[in-house]
């Protein structure tokens, strides 16, 4: 078997540092406690991978092509085949000065949004702050372990595997002819991740399901009782 441009695969997957054999990404949860990179925000488990959407590093995203669901294989990546060569132009200095009017106490390893660009602190001394806008991994060869758990093939099962990546899978999904309806019941927990899921996920499904024209959503909400609880107090009151 071979996969192809816009294939939709599970997999499982760890990641390395070869320089220094350090694990720097894992879907699996026991081997982040162990290796101290576990983060309790992030989703662990098989993990949804769009193949030829740019989703993984190139060398990655070219060698799971040629593997079957079931099999496990391990790669060393060259940085142009993972996170790139480092960039010199991306490694700036800003006074200090430009930090503390953001309300930024800056320190070296905090991750700082400047401009609608993710960057790290790397020293801070003379009023100077040094920042570098590289991936943490740029300019490293990078090894891998995967293994393909599962190819996921009927549009249905597709559109619930997005929706379990970007947080917003649909309570029940319809599909026919070219529309898509998705209907979201009161077992979906709509946070603020989950309408930029949503948006998300309704961007792929067009991207990467050609059978797909059109999207209907449905939602449905049920008052709260302290809200109800809330108004009727507000109503006794004898405030003027």
């Amino acid at each position: 078997m071979s996969f192809k441009d816009n294939d939709f695969i599970e997999i499982e997957y760890d990641a390395w540092d070869a320089g220094s054999d350090t694990l720097i990404a894992t879907t699996s949860e026991s081997k982040a406690k162990e290796n101290n990179i576990y983060d309790s925000k992030a989703k662990y488990g098989k993990v949804l991978v769009v193949v030829g959407s740019n989703g993984i590093i190139k060398g990655l995203d070219r060698e799971i092509r040629k593997m079957n669901v079931g099999e496990s294989k391990k790669f060393t990546f060259k940085p142009e085949d993972a996170f790139g060569e480092r960039n010199e132009d991306l490694v700036k200095v800003m006074p200090l000065s430009e930090f503390k009017a953001r309300d930024i106490n800056p320190y070296p390893g905090m991750t700082v949004e400047l401009d609608n660009i993710t960057a790290i602190v790397r020293s801070v001394n003379s009023g100077r702050v040094v920042v570098d806008a590289n991936n943490p991994y740029a300019g490293k060869d990078i090894s891998y372990e995967v293994k393909i758990v599962n190819q996921v093939s009927s549009n249905e099962d597709k559109v619930r595997a997005l929706g379990r990546t970007y947080d917003a899978e649909p309570s029940k999904i319809a599909l026919k002819d070219n529309l898509l309806s998705m209907y979201y019941g009161t077992d979906v927990n709509k946070n603020a991740n989950y309408f930029v899921g949503k948006t998300s996920l309704i961007a792929t499904v067009f991207n990467y399901m050609d059978k797909v024209e059109r999207v209907v959503v449905e939602e449905e909400y049920t008052k709260p009782k302290d809200v109800k609880a809330e108004t009727h107090k507000h109503e006794g009151s004898d405030e003027e």
